[in-house]
Formats: structure tokens, C-alpha cells, sequence
């Protein structure tokens, strides 16, 4: 699947910038598409230092593994294959929860950690397990809570209520995460995704044990309760951090505050804006009151980084190059062309057109053309609600699986991007349907 799509990427943008001669913008797109690579894995190793390291500590506490616990009526279904106890379950939970939240420099380094960790398992290295498939499908639906990009574009376009797409967000990517999963449970069963037959444990370099069978599957064991003092200065910095969310969320208004009056929309910022610092701070408060040695355990956590982001810059590079040409060849416009007379026909705006067929590509696109709709339209009208929405509900499906996959070495991807796009079409009808119910 993907060796057929990165070169039908490259071909058709060769053939297309010669026919509408735009060869320059085809030149220009490999350049830029392999400097973005590399930059974005530069970018990313000091994040992702900087998050796996937290990530250890947190499983050093046992944070991660009562989280995965709680969650474990849920992920053995979504996850048959992962023994529970695995550390992948709380790797998958911890990726999870930062996408739910919105922290978009956290849910990647905490996903690339699940990678490995389900690769750990993988019996046929290079080829993506039912898994990894599953887990990319949640991934590229988009499950968060808070779409705050969407937001603040709408917020600085002057709209009177820029958090009225909070809840057309959730319910889209609800519907995605829902078709993004059934696709990925569907497509398990095509022969054409089937795995090798021949499995070769031996060749994986992150395999670290066969998974035991279902029957061996032990629970976690509870551990214990911290001591009176522990809990103490534990709830003293919730509460800490429960006064600063709240005087973020009730503190005067300023004339600079784009927000206006809207306390739910301050409420969305302040939780934003305090997430990284609870969570950067909880790990290793949580950690030391454990009595773990937090300096020790976060370093070595961090090391991790700097291997993985090195790893992924010939996947980042592959996949950039070709959806930049595409781009600069006028692939866009002409699938654009191309579609508007059908979409039309079923009530889709042609103005949202563009915007769809970036967002599986380009994340920083998708934004811009946001901005664009907003600048056009204005922060309240329906098209750029619409866009919004969509912003909050879909993800950029290439890049997810080339960053990913890139991490593990996986070239096989099966049915990893179908199911992707599934989820992405979905949620982009999805967004449409309900903004035109909930704001027409």
C-alpha cells in the first residue's frame, strides 16, 4: 500500500507539473518537503527527551500502569493481542490521554513509545501488526477533547464565540474515532492485508519476549498506599494548580483578551496553558514521593530520544518529498477540480473542498487554510465553524504513519492507511453534517 502510494505521489507530480508547468513548484517541493523533514526530526528530539523521560518516571511510580488498569476493560477489547501488564497498554494510555488534551508536542513522543513497545511484540518485523494498525487508526481520528488550534484561529478572526466548535469537535471526533476503529477491525479480515505467513522473532531488534497466551495473562499487582505525609504535599499541589485554573478561568478581562466575556473559552485557555507544567511537574513530585531516584530515571528515560527521532528521518524525508511535489505539481487543485461537481451534488461546500483533501497530507497547510477560510468568511460564519470542526476532528494521516511506522522500521503498513482515511472522510462529512445542524 505504500510503496504504491509514494510512487504514485511522485509520478503524478512530475506529470502534473509538466502539463500545467509548474516544474518550479515541483523542484521546490522536494527541497522544501526534505529540509521540513529533517527540521521536524531535529525539533523533535529535544521533545521527545524530554516527554519519554517523564514517561519512565511515571511508570517508575506507577502512574502509567494504574492508568493502563483502569482502562483495561477498554484496551483488551481495542487490543486483543497485548497481554495485559504489557507496557505498551500504558504507553497507548498516556498517548491517548495527551491527544485528548490537545498536547500535541507530548501525544508524539508518548505514541513513538507505544510503537516500539507494540513492535516489541511484533512477530513479523517490518510489517505492521492488527496492533499497530488499530492503535494508528485511533491516532489519525483525532480523539481529542479540546480542538485549542482551532480555536484560538477562530478566536483572532474576531469570532463572538470561537469555543461554540468545542462540542461539534467532540461529537465529530467521536464519529471518527467510532469509523476509524470499525474500518481497522474490518479491514483485519481482508486476505489482501493479511500478515507474512512465516513469522521471523529472531530478525526484531525491539522484540523482547514472546507474549504469553491469553490464559497466562497476570493482572497488575496493587501497589502501596503512600504514607500520610506523601498524600499531603500530593494534595497540596493539586490544589495549587486547582487555584491556578481557576484564577486563569475567573481573573479580570483585559482589552486585549480576544475571548471576550466567554468563561468557558478562558477555561479552554487556562487548561491549555497549565497542562504541560502539572504534568511536567506531577511525574517526578509523584515519582520521588515513591522514593524513586527521579534524576537517574529521567535520564535514562531521555536517552530513548535522540535514537528514534535520528530513525525516522528517511520515513519523514520519503513522505514529505512526495506530498510536497504533489502539491507543487497542482495535484491539489486538480483533485479539486475533479470533485467539486460531486460533492456539490450532495450539499458539501466547495469552499471546505481544498481543506479536506490537505488535511490527511499537511498539518501546517490545513492551518493555513484555515486562516484563509477565517480571513474570508469571518470567525462566525458557518463554512469556517465547519473548517474548524474539521481541524479538531481529522489528523494528518501520512505524516502520522510515516512518523510512527518510521520509528520501528515498519515498511508494510497493511491496512494502517485505509483505515486512516476512513476515519479522516468520516470525520469531515461528519463535521459538515453537524456544524449545518447545530449553526444553519
Amino acid at each position: 500500500m505504500l510503496n504504491a502510494l509514494w510512487l504514485g505521489l511522485m509520478v503524478a507530480a512530475a506529470l502534473l507539473g509538466g502539463m500545467f508547468n509548474r516544474m518550479q513548484g515541483v523542484v521546490d517541493g522536494a527541497v522544501a518537503g526534505a529540509r521540513d523533514a529533517v527540521d521536524l526530526a531535529i525539533a523533535l528530539i529535544g521533545i521527545m527527551a524530554l516527554w519519554l523521560g517523564l514517561m519512565r518516571l511515571a511508570e517508575k511510580a506507577g502512574l502509567v500502569q494504574g492508568l493502563a488498569r483502569l482502562l483495561q476493560p477498554v484496551l483488551i477489547r481495542l487490543f486483543p493481542e497485548v497481554p495485559v501488564g504489557h507496557p505498551a497498554m500504558g504507553s497507548i494510555v498516556m498517548n491517548l490521554a495527551a491527544n485528548m488534551l490537545g498536547l500535541l508536542n507530548a501525544a508524539t513522543p508518548l505514541g513513538l513509545r507505544a510503537m516500539r513497545d507494540l513492535e516489541s511484540l511484533n512477530p513479523h518485523p517490518g510489517t505492521a501488526t492488527n496492533a499497530m494498525c488499530t492503535f494508528l487508526a485511533i491516532n489519525t481520528s483525532s480523539v481529542q477533547l479540546i480542538p485549542m488550534t482551532a480555536v484560538a484561529i477562530l478566536a483572532a478572526g474576531g469570532s463572538a464565540r470561537p469555543s461554540a466548535i468545542i462540542g461539534t469537535a467532540l461529537i465529530a471526533t467521536f464519529i471518527s474515532t467510532v469509523a476509524g476503529i470499525s474500518a481497522v477491525k474490518w479491514f483485519e479480515g481482508w486476505r489482501w492485508f493479511a500478515p507474512p505467513a512465516r513469522p521471523k522473532v529472531a530478525d526484531n531488534p525491539f522484540a523482547t519476549s514472546a507474549p504469553p497466551p491469553a490464559e497466562a495473562r497476570l493482572e497488575l499487582p496493587p501497589q502501596a498506599p503512600l504514607s500520610r505525609t506523601a498524600q499531603g504535599i500530593l494534595i497540596a499541589f493539586l490544589g495549587c494548580f486547582g487555584w491556578f485554573f481557576l484564577k486563569l478561568t475567573f481573573q479580570p478581562q483585559t482589552p486585549d483578551d480576544p475571548a471576550g466575556t466567554a468563561v468557558l473559552v478562558r477555561a479552554v485557555n487556562a487548561l491549555s496553558l497549565l497542562a504541560i507544567p502539572f504534568l511536567a511537574a506531577l511525574f517526578p513530585l509523584y515519582a520521588a514521593l515513591r522514593r524513586v531516584p527521579v534524576y537517574e530515571e529521567f535520564v535514562e528515560g531521555a536517552k530513548e530520544g535522540f535514537q528514534v527521532a535520528v530513525r525516522i528521518i528517511p520515513y519523514l524525508v520519503a513522505m514529505l518529498v512526495a506530498i510536497y511535489m504533489f502539491r507543487g505539481g497542482g495535484g491539489i487543485e486538480l483533485m479539486t477540480w475533479l470533485l467539486k461537481p460531486v460533492l456539490q451534488s450532495i450539499g458539501f461546500p466547495s469552499e471546505l473542498l481544498p481543506m479536506a483533501l490537505v488535511r490527511p497530507l499537511s498539518g501546517s497547510a490545513t492551518v493555513a487554510v484555515l486562516r484563509d477560510l477565517v480571513r474570508e468568511f469571518g470567525g462566525d460564519h458557518l463554512f469556517s465553524r465547519m473548517a474548524g470542526t474539521i481541524l479538531g476532528s481529522t489528523e494528518t494521516t501520512f505524516y502520522v504513519v510515516a512518523v510512527y511506522f518510521g520509528a520501528v522500521s515498519v515498511q508494510r503498513t497493511r491496512h494502517a492507511i485505509p483505515a486512516g482515511l476512513v476515519a479522516d472522510v468520516v470525520g469531515v462529512l461528519a463535521s459538515v453534517t453537524i456544524c449545518r445542524l447545530v449553526f444553519a
